[in-house]
């Protein structure tokens, strides 16, 4: 029987010439991301397991971005400076300071290589999948043990897959195509995602889920690519628009594909054509509902961006449907670029203008109001309409206000109406 995608890039982590699901292995990661939050604790576990050295410094980065800017003046600060600390103490010099959200900026740097195992402390990690590699989320104690050992065990995944074959409509994003399989997920499966509509080039419509898919219906994730990942060309936002390849031969990454006879527990299959805008409803990211189901419930509050939804692409579909209009009256709109060079970009191609001039208030790069942090925050029977990727109870604000999630698109086009709309009827995009 054949291998999945998963399967394929840890037994050439590992070694092994065969591994199964259910099967415990010991993996070495090939890159481990901390952020802020966990900078204080992956410090105190590495004094505390004697860890003077890591196993491989290169193989490391920190980002500051969940706490910069800070919010709390009574600790996030610490977290800033323990960053530091564990970036001198531990010869850690990929560090990354206030450029954006470290999910996004593990792609633009080409940290998440395809066909390399990448761990990080934060359960969004699974978007690393779109790039062809496998990623999964660990604690801080995992952390500073596979920071000093080099070494990380795991248990390998089963499959589904998930098969989008056809154009999307007008109106309808990769958003909607994971919000409409969002109910399929396991804690203990992979997805992997294969057609037209999920393979790995620029645009809103045919772009990876890599970025929606941080709604996280699974613990690990890949997708399958049209191309093979050799092929396949990252855009990098930070460098003039320039469009960059992944510097790896043709020869070293063409094994990166699921073998046709692979097994999966599951398969899933969708017409593009189909499907219509979704929204992941109060209070949990798998009550989702079609946008017929919801529109026209009245909102405080849009917010447009996150790793999952703040990318160049988003901003350009946001942008169009703002343009020459204005928000509704006592509407706030938020919108945060996921980093600082899809900021740059927004400037130069007038994006950030037609922000501004509709309303909105624009913030520095960072995780913000998705984690529950600046700008925006909601406060009791206050409903926000965003684009990130998680919904629970009190997650943007007190355990009273409400969240919903949906795709720029849709987000944008309820800024405009003060509701809940479908972007069907304001956009011809």
């Amino acid at each position: 029987m054949g291998c999945t995608m998963a399967e394929k890039i840890l037994m050439k982590n590992t070694g092994l010439s065969h591994l199964a699901p259910g099967d415990l292995i010991m993996t070495r990661p090939d890159m481990c991301m901390v952020h802020d939050i966990y900078t204080p604790f992956v410090v105190q576990k590495l004094d505390e397991m004697k860890f003077r050295r890591l196993a491989d410094p290169e193989k490391a980065v920190i980002f500051l971005d969940h706490l910069c800017p800070t919010n709390q003046a009574t600790g996030d600060p610490r977290h800033y400076h323990k960053g530091h600390e564990l970036s001198d103490r531990f010869g850690i010099r990929k560090l990354h300071a206030g450029e954006g959200i470290s999910h996004t900026l593990m792609h633009e740097y080409r940290y998440a290589l395809p066909g390399t195992v990448v761990v990080a402390t934060d359960s969004h990690t699974p978007t690393y999948g779109g790039g062809g590699c496998f990623c999964t989320g660990i604690g801080y104690t995992e952390m500073a043990a596979t920071l000093g050992s080099g070494e990380m065990w795991m248990k390998v995944p089963e499959a589904i897959r998930i098969t989008v074959e056809g154009e999307l409509p007008a109106g309808v994003y990769a958003k909607d195509i994971v919000l409409q399989v969002l109910h399929v997920g396991h804690a203990a499966q992979h997805g992997q995602h294969s057609g037209p509509g999920t393979r790995v080039a620029e645009g809103p419509r045919s772009g990876a889920l890599r970025r929606a898919a941080l709604l996280e219906p699974f613990d690990q994730m890949v997708v399958e690519p049209r191309k093979t990942p050799a092929e396949q060309r990252f855009h990098d936002h930070g460098r003039d628009d320039a469009v960059l390849s992944t510097s790896l031969p043709l020869e070293k990454i063409s094994w990166i594909h699921p073998d046709p006879d692979a097994h999966y527990v599951r398969e899933l299959y969708y017409r593009a054509e189909e499907l219509v805008p979704y929204l992941s409803c109060p209070q949990g990211v798998d009550n989702v509902h079609s946008i017929e189901e919801v529109q026209g419930t009245p909102l405080n509050e849009v917010y447009i961006g996150s790793c999952t939804n703040g990318s160049l692409e988003d901003m350009a579909v946001a942008a169009r449907i703002l343009q020459g209009h204005h928000v509704a009256p006592y509407l706030k709109l938020i919108i945060i670029p996921a980093s600082i060079g899809i900021y740059r970009q927004c400037m130069r191609l007038g994006y950030i203008r037609a922000f501004v001039e509709a309303g909105a208030m624009v913030a520095h790069p960072c995780c913000g109001l998705c984690c529950g942090q600046p700008y925006g925050l909601m406060s009791d029977g206050e409903v926000v309409l965003g684009t990130n990727n998680r919904n629970f109870i009190g997650r943007m604000g007190t355990t009273k206000s409400l969240i919903y999630l949906s795709s720029p698109a849709t987000a944008a086009a309820s800024a405009l109406t003060g509701v809940i709309t479908d972007p069907r009827t304001v956009t011809a995009d």
